[in-house]
């Protein structure tokens, strides 16, 4: 019998679970997953840091680089929609705008994971 191709959401959903464990392992706290801000965006994972940072991380998969690796896969029409999603989930949970934050990003390239810390600035 043939085995049923693994569809788009799927993938993500796996690739998020694979983020949320390499982030566990580096010492962080999963608070919040897939938080959709109703026109804004949906924020992937939204962590605590060991340093107390409220961390917005943004996962992105590519399974090979023939179509382009990182460069490029969060453009500014994403950070600006994931800095407004994070401004209305921190008004949304009740965080105090004091609350140092930070916006990473998770590279997943085939087996390869790479986290950029402090990807972007809130804009």
């Amino acid at each position: 019998m043939e085995e049923k191709k693994k569809s788009t959401r799927q993938i993500g959903a796996e690739k998020e679970d694979l983020a949320c464990e390499f982030l566990i392992e580096k010492g962080y706290r999963i608070i919040d997953r897939n938080f959709h801000g109703g026109r804004f965006a949906e924020l992937d994972i939204v962590a605590k840091d060991s340093e107390g940072y409220l961390c917005f991380v943004e996962v992105k998969y590519r399974h090979d680089d023939e179509h382009g690796g990182y460069e490029g896969a969060v453009d500014q029409k994403k950070i600006k929609n994931i800095c407004r999603c994070a401004s209305y989930y921190m008004s949304n949970r009740h965080i105090s705008m004091d609350t140092p934050v930070r916006f990473d990003v998770i590279y997943i390239l085939g087996e390869k994971i790479r986290l950029v810390e402090n990807a972007f600035d809130y804009i």
